[in-house]
């Protein structure tokens, strides 16, 4: 069974057994040196609106001292952030098959297998992040844990799924294999991920692909919640 905590899991869990597969070139991850403490990396190195969500973050404290991480799902990118505002890394990641801002209801009493492919949907929003464990011991970090939905490392899947090759593909399209979750390349995850929100509770910020980013991030209901 799945663990957050002590509290008991979502009723599917995860189910698919753990394997490490090899690291993913194309994961990165920035220098510590790269930046001083309270600054985000040149927003160069991020998409406009993955730039602008930090500018937020930072500027309204509202990660409360966490670390955070920013999902753009248009281009399907992570980003990774001290609880200083620092870029520690970046990645591509793999996202929930469908396009769409909203989990269905009671999704997470569901098996997997029985999601109809618009149901496989990445939510957009401001999640209270934190560490914990799927059925076979993995440690992920669940993000909409309601909807059983968490970051993980890339798993081996069949050969049909392609999903080694998704992740290395420059189309964003390309990545929309899983059943919601945030799916990380190994090293990366290792390297970047568990260090930060693997090890503490953190905030996730996954930018809506149905509205304007701003939207999300000037509303009231955004900016008053608590970790």
């Amino acid at each position: 069974m799945a663990t957050r905590g002590s509290a008991s899991a979502p009723m599917w869990g995860w189910i698919i057994a753990l394997q490490v597969v090899p690291a993913v070139a194309s994961a990165q991850v920035e220098p510590a040196s790269a930046q001083s403490a309270g600054e985000f990396v040149v927003e160069s190195a991020l998409s406009d609106d993955a730039g602008f969500a930090a500018r937020w973050v930072i500027d309204s404290e509202d990660n409360h001292s966490l670390p955070f991480a920013i999902v753009d799902k248009k281009r399907a990118r992570l980003y990774v952030f001290a609880s200083t505002g620092r870029l520690v890394g970046q990645s591509p990641i793999l996202l929930g098959l469908s396009v769409g801002d909203a989990s269905k209801v009671g999704i997470a009493s569901r098996a997997p297998a029985g999601l109809a492919h618009v149901e496989r949907i990445t939510p957009a929003g401001r999640f209270a992040s934190e560490p914990g464990h799927n059925a076979q011991g993995e440690d992920i970090v669940w993000f909409d844990y309601d909807a059983s939905l968490a970051i993980h490392r890339l798993r081996p899947s069949p050969a049909s799924q392609h999903r080694n090759e998704r992740m290395d593909s420059s189309r964003s399209d390309d990545k929309r294999i899983s059943y919601g979750c945030i799916v990380a390349p190994v090293a990366f995850y290792d390297a970047v991920v568990r260090p930060s929100l693997g090890r503490q509770r953190g905030v996730v910020y996954v930018l809506p692909e149905l509205r304007p980013v701003d939207e999300m991030f000037r509303s009231d209901r955004l900016s008053s919640r608590s970790p």
